[in-house]
C-alpha cells in the first residue's frame, strides 16, 4: 500500500509539473511596430490673386499671403509648410539661380542625396527644377520655376519638427506630389 501510495504522490507531482510548465509557449521577442499614416487625397483647387502667377494647391491645405506675392502652404495635420518666395527678375537671372540652387545645396551635410529633376512647359514658358533631399536634411523637397526674363519663383519644404527623414517620409512623400502638381501648374499672367 505504501508502494502505491509513493506511486500515486510521484503520478500527481509529475502530471501537475507538466501542465504547468509543458503548455506554455516559448517567450518570444516581438517586432517593434510601425504606425501607418494615411492621408486623405484632397482636390485641388486654383489660387488666382493680383500676383503675377496663378497656381492650384490641394484643398486640405491653408494657403496664406505674406506679402509681395509670397505665400505659406500650411499643412496643420502633417505639422509642414511650403513655402513659395516670388521675385521679379531685373537683369539677374543668373544671380537669382545661384541662389535658388544654393539653398538646395547647403542641405548636402545632412542629405543622403540629392535628386535633381529639370521642368519645362514651353506652353506656359514654365522652366525649373525639382529638387528632393534624401535624409535627415530640413527640407525634404525644393523647386523653382521661371520664364527667364520676368518672373522667378522658389519652394521650398519644411515639418516644424526635428528632421527625421524615417518619420516625416510618409507626411514628406504626399507633399512632394503637392509641390510637383503646384509646380506644374505654374502660370504667368
Amino acid at each position: 500500500m505504501k508502494m502505491i501510495y509513493k506511486l500515486w504522490c510521484l503520478a500527481v507531482i509529475v502530471a501537475t509539473g507538466t501542465l504547468t510548465t509543458g503548455c506554455q509557449e516559448e517567450t518570444v521577442p516581438k517586432p517593434k511596430a510601425f504606425l501607418r499614416l494615411d492621408y486623405t487625397i484632397g482636390d485641388y483647387k486654383l489660387y488666382n490673386n493680383d500676383c503675377p502667377y496663378t497656381f492650384t494647391y490641394n484643398e486640405l491645405a491653408k494657403v496664406k499671403s505674406k506679402g509681395q506675392c509670397n505665400f505659406t502652404i500650411e499643412y496643420p495635420k502633417m505639422k509642414a509648410t511650403i513655402y513659395l518666395t516670388y521675385k521679379p527678375v531685373n537683369n539677374d537671372i543668373k544671380k537669382l539661380l545661384h541662389d535658388a540652387e544654393e539653398l538646395t545645396y547647403k542641405h548636402v551635410i545632412k542629405a543622403d542625396n540629392i535628386n535633381a529633376t529639370p521642368f519645362i512647359n514651353a506652353d506656359r514658358k514654365v522652366y525649373g527644377m525639382f529638387s528632393q533631399v534624401g535624409g535627415d536634411a530640413a527640407t525634404n523637397a525644393q523647386f523653382y520655376v521661371t520664364d527667364s526674363t520676368k518672373h522667378f519663383l522658389t519652394g521650398s519644404m519644411y515639418f516644424y519638427a526635428k528632421p527625421n527623414f524615417d518619420s516625416v517620409m510618409p507626411a514628406a512623400s504626399y507633399i512632394k506630389e503637392d509641390m510637383k502638381n503646384l509646380m506644374e501648374t505654374i502660370t504667368w499672367k
